[in-house]
């Protein structure tokens, strides 16, 4: 054998006997695993998601109808806490509870900054879903070219409504809300304006009457037959009447007599002559139901007398626009969510939003979905925020605890499960925090805690979601554009995209 024969046999040997000294014990069978989950109701429940979620099928075909709710400020914690006050009024578990449009199949969220600001306002918002672009806060209806409060701004940045699109294809349309119909979101159905406040002629300067300028509530009426709305319903009755019939108007028109010249026109002011409109024998309906906006639902026992709510002024325009046999297009604002915010009155907050809810049902219940395509979203957000860890049903409008206990903050007060970023409900000047111990949380008029005072409550920036359901919606997923939202309608209807 040759010395490297010898070397070789060696090394064998020796990585032999070390193989045989690293060989590992046989492995150990682990204990076995006991799983309970399937007869939990949290993991039943999933399994019941699951399954209803692979059945399902995205309608693809194109939409006859669209509908558009808004919740106006509804933004992800509010959505959250009504869903909770919903429950609790109905005695159920509110932290399970679901909102009629929670139910609905496909969901996004929706960035709401505005052509000019990292937070929006409504007339920016609102420009930005039902027209695809993006534009300056205080503006409706105009690219983000057109400078605020700038009546020459107007010239050359209109840019076209979905409901004017649905229009000029023999469509009809409508708007429904809670706030005046000339207030900014449903103005952007129909208005182009450089200043969202210029909603009736005594609310412009004598600058931009004299260079041309309309107000909102003339762009309504004064709007072309194949380009006006067909159903207008919401309050503001005081920007169509002149000062001798309790309205605002400077120029002594009545416009509600004008809207009346159209055939088969109707105008109605109470619930009453609302529900006893004839569909089949009634042209454009113009409804005011309030000389500003219509009362919150909590001060209906009071104010809300004659006054439609909001799912019936939904579906009688549904009923009024199914007349056209080609489609409709149809908005409608739940507006006061927005201005219970403003309040930082969570109550006003939530019950508008339930009210909401109620009216996204109440279509649901109406419609057929293989050829309606519904869009439940917010054009912002509010600072309202769900904070503590109070135990499961506790009055969402109560004290945050800990497991319990209510929470000591350092000033040695308790604080409210719902607390606003900014707004009336903040300390004001040199005075501290009020006490919500103190005081009934649960009172209609209760302003919930804020960290800075504020006259009206800021809107904020995060996303919103987006809920739908019908032809198109399954367009709707991940993080959207707000603009987004327009181009999906258009798509769902099979109109041809044109240039903005």
């Amino acid at each position: 054998m040759t010395r490297a024969s010898l070397f070789l046999a060696a090394a064998l040997v020796t990585l032999s006997a070390a193989s045989a000294h690293a060989a590992p014990k046989p492995a150990q069978k682990p204990a076995p695993v006991v799983n309970t989950a399937p007869g939990d109701a949290y993991y039943q429940a999933g399994q019941a998601a699951l399954a209803k979620a692979l059945a399902f099928n995205p309608r693809t075909g194109k939409a006859k109808n669209v509908i558009l709710f808004l919740g106006d400020g509804m933004g992800i914690s509010t959505v959250v806490a009504s869903r909770i006050y919903e429950g609790q009024q109905r005695g159920v578990d509110g932290e399970g509870n679901s909102l009629s449009f929670e139910k609905l199949p496909w969901t996004a969220l929706s960035k709401t900054y505005s052509h000019d600001t990292q937070v929006t306002d409504s007339a920016a918002g609102i420009t930005a879903i039902t027209t695809g672009v993006k534009t300056r806060n205080k503006v409706i209806g105009l690219s983000g070219a057109a400078k605020p409060e700038s009546c020459a701004a107007e010239a050359g940045t209109r840019v076209e409504t979905i409901a004017e699109l649905a229009k000029a294809h023999g469509l009809s349309a409508g708007a429904v809300t809670t706030t005046r119909i000339t207030h900014a979101t449903p103005a952007g159905t129909y208005a182009h304006t450089a200043y969202r406040d210029w909603e009736g002629d005594g609310d412009m300067p004598t600058d931009a009457l004299a260079a041309g300028c309309k107000d909102i509530a003339r762009q309504l009426v004064e709007a072309p037959t194949g380009l006006r709305l067909d159903v207008a319903l919401g309050g503001g009755r005081s920007r169509f009447l002149p000062g001798d019939k309790d309205g605002k108007r400077a120029d002594g028109r009545d416009l509600t007599a004008e809207w009346l010249k159209a055939p088969n026109a109707a105008y109605v002011t109470t619930d009453a002559q609302l529900a006893a409109l004839d569909p089949a024998k009634t042209g454009p309906v113009l409804g005011l139901f309030a000389n500003e906006h219509l009362p919150y639902e909590v001060e209906r026992p009071v104010l809300g007398q004659g006054v439609p709510t909001l799912a019936a002024m939904a579906t009688k325009a549904v009923d009024l626009l199914s007349q056209n046999p080609k489609g409709y297009f149809l908005l409608v604002e739940g507006g006061k969510i927005d201005m219970g915010s403003h309040l930082n009155n969570a109550k006003r907050t939530l019950t508008e939003t339930v009210e909401f809810s109620k009216a996204v049902q109440a279509v649901l219940d109406k419609v057929d979905l293989n050829e309606t395509l519904i869009i439940v979203t917010a054009d912002h957000s509010h600072g309202l925020v769900i904070s503590g860890y109070a135990a499961r049903n506790s009055p969402i409008l109560g004290l945050a605890g800990n497991e319990g206990d209510p929470i000591v903050a350092g000033d040695g007060k308790p604080y409210t499960v719902l607390s606003f970023a900014t707004g009336p409900g903040g300390p004001e000047g040199s005075n501290l925090r009020a006490d919500p111990a103190k005081e009934d949380t649960d009172d209609v008029d209760y302003h919930q805690n804020a960290t800075a005072f504020l006259g009206s409550s800021a809107h904020s920036g995060e996303d919103v979601g987006v809920f739908a359901d019908g032809p198109g919606a399954y367009l709707v997923h991940g993080v959207v554009e707000e603009s987004f939202l327009y181009q999906v309608m258009r798509h769902a209807y099979g109109f041809d995209a044109a240039a903005k």
